[in-house]
């Protein structure tokens, strides 16, 4: 992929499934982000202690699950008996924590695209990035749009690399640290994907330049995605399914 080459992914990404209208990154997020038009989502991957890709962001259970502890410390057996969707209301309450697998299947199956931020419990980044790598490669081999991996964390992206070099990438950064660019063309990404208010003229400029495609997170407000838009930026993660039509 490359400025040259169309773009194969849709504007509108929606954050963990459905933003915060259902439990994040479950999914009945997914189906609740799906009824709103929206075709791509974002979520978040890490490894259970069996080696098993699931969705979770936090490293810890306690926020989004009736878990305690580190999630990356139980097998995907232990976690899948959680309840991920009473903390958010009781329309969800016995909402489990999904796989990798079944989400990829969800999405393949209804003709979506997914943005596959790779989260790495602590000390397990380059594992996590292959091992997310390679079942991506290996769901999505027959299918015509692969999914975009990201990851803040530099290992992560080095081992989804090594794994399934095919398959895009792009640098997630918060911050512009020194020689962010460099580092994505290093890497070999397609994307860089910014806290969205670092895009401006220059950085936009500096990307494209770069031959990278723009993305921002999370991006909840009118005023911001117009600012997005005019600056030529090819995606804009949100939360606000409900605010935001894809369709615009």
């Amino acid at each position: 992929m490359s400025l040259t080459t169309p773009w194969p992914y849709p504007r509108w990404i929606a954050h963990r499934g459905a933003g915060k209208l259902a439990p994040e990154n479950t999914l009945a997020a997914f189906r609740h982000g799906a009824s709103f038009g929206y075709t791509m989502f974002e979520c978040d991957v890490k490894l259970s202690a069996d080696g098993v890709p699931f969705l979770l962001h936090d490293a810890s259970l306690q926020r989004t699950s009736n878990g305690r502890g580190i999630a990356g410390e139980l097998s995907y057996g232990e976690l899948a008996q959680l309840d991920a969707g009473s903390w958010h209301s009781r329309t969800f309450a016995g909402e489990g924590i999904p796989s990798f697998e079944n989400v990829a299947r969800y999405c393949l199956h209804n003709g979506f695209f997914l943005n596959i931020e790779i989260k790495p419990t602590p000390d397990t980044e380059r594992a996590t990035g292959e091992i997310v790598a390679a079942y991506a490669a290996h769901l999505w081999a027959s299918a015509s749009v692969p999914p975009l991996l990201t990851s803040f964390k530099i290992e992560a992206l080095e081992g989804a690399a090594a794994a399934a070099p095919h398959l895009p990438r792009g640098l997630l950064a918060d911050t512009l640290f020194r020689g962010w660019l460099d580092k994505a063309v290093q890497l070999g990404c397609v994307a860089v994907v910014l806290n969205h208010a670092l895009w401006d003229t220059e950085t936009v400029a500096k990307a494209q330049a770069a031959g990278l495609r723009t993305l921002s997170y999370t991006v909840n407000d009118d005023w911001a995605a117009q600012r997005l838009i005019e600056l030529g930026t090819d995606g804009i993660i949100t939360d606000r399914v409900d605010l935001f039509s894809p369709a615009s």
